[in-house]
């Protein structure tokens, strides 16, 4: 069996096939496993911390609450049309509202199920209500990287998320992916490089950007990635500086005569005048 690596194509790395290849490429650009572990998280949700429903407040950014889907109904119509589902945990209810992609959530969302769901506190008439949350079906026993104390969010659209590629299901691929190719993942930098500036090794710095064991960890893994970016781009810009000048060479005047010694730019700038006005 071939060895898979980063720049092996997307729909050879497990759980992508060809359909999934196609709309990753036409949606995301990413061709090969490496653009796929180039595409980083946009946010983190901190995964350790939940709160019970009657904590909900519209002053949070953001909340995860732990809790069963007891109700999912479409109402409306057109425009006005819109999935209004209601979470229960031991503290009380919380409605649930999405405007668009109605038609997949009411085939993927099981109502009776335990989630694990995250979205902005909004207040309505003096009742909390939450537009557009992440759903993730409760698993305890599930595998997971590290410790997930932040747990990436990753860019989706409507078309990725009819393959079951929203958040989770990236998130689920890039898992997949590192698992894959870090093993064997080499470091373009020498380790006396790395030394100097105090960088941690590749392998570390892309598992740390994807799966940070906390925020120290993600703030080591984008230093590192942010120097590769600026150090490969300035050894580019000088290439390029030396291509140019091998391939443009300027005149090179073996003498200088005595007209270049006594030259005076107030002399140039008299017989200009002088033109210009004759």
């Amino acid at each position: 069996m071939a060895v898979l690596t980063a720049i092996t194509p997307i729909e050879y790395l497990k759980g992508v096939g060809p359909q999934k290849a196609d709309v990753l490429k036409k949606e995301l650009q990413i061709f090969t496993i490496g653009d796929l572990l180039q595409l980083y998280p946009f946010r983190y949700v901190d995964r350790t911390q939940f709160f019970k429903i009657r904590q909900l407040d519209a002053s949070l950014l953001g909340a995860q609450v732990l809790g069963r889907l007891i109700r999912l109904q479409e109402v409306g119509e057109k425009r006005a049309k819109r999935l209004v589902g209601l979470l229960k945990d031991e503290t009380g209810t919380v409605e649930l509202v999405w405007f668009q992609q109605i038609a997949w959530l009411k085939k993927t969302l099981q109502v009776n199920a335990v989630y694990v769901m995250y979205g902005k506190p909004t207040s309505f008439n003096g009742a909390i209500s939450i537009t557009h949350p992440e759903m993730e079906l409760y698993q305890p026993s599930e595998k997971k990287i590290g410790n997930q104390t932040l747990q990436p969010v990753y860019t989706s659209t409507e078309k990725l998320k009819k393959f079951n590629l929203d958040t989770k299901g990236l998130q689920k691929l890039v898992a997949q992916a590192l698992e894959t190719v870090l093993p064997n993942w080499e470091d373009d930098l020498p380790a006396d490089l790395r030394q100097k500036h105090h960088l941690i090794p590749a392998r570390e710095a892309v598992l740390g950007i994807h799966f940070p064991t906390d925020q120290k960890a993600y703030e080591t893994a984008s230093r590192r990635l942010k120097f590769d970016e600026l150090f490969w781009l300035q050894l580019r810009l000088l290439r390029n500086k030396q291509l140019n000048t091998k391939k443009y060479r300027g005149h090179r005047f073996t003498q200088v005569g005595d007209h270049f010694n006594t030259f005076s730019i107030r002399d140039y700038l008299f017989h200009l005048r002088a033109r210009r006005s004759a």
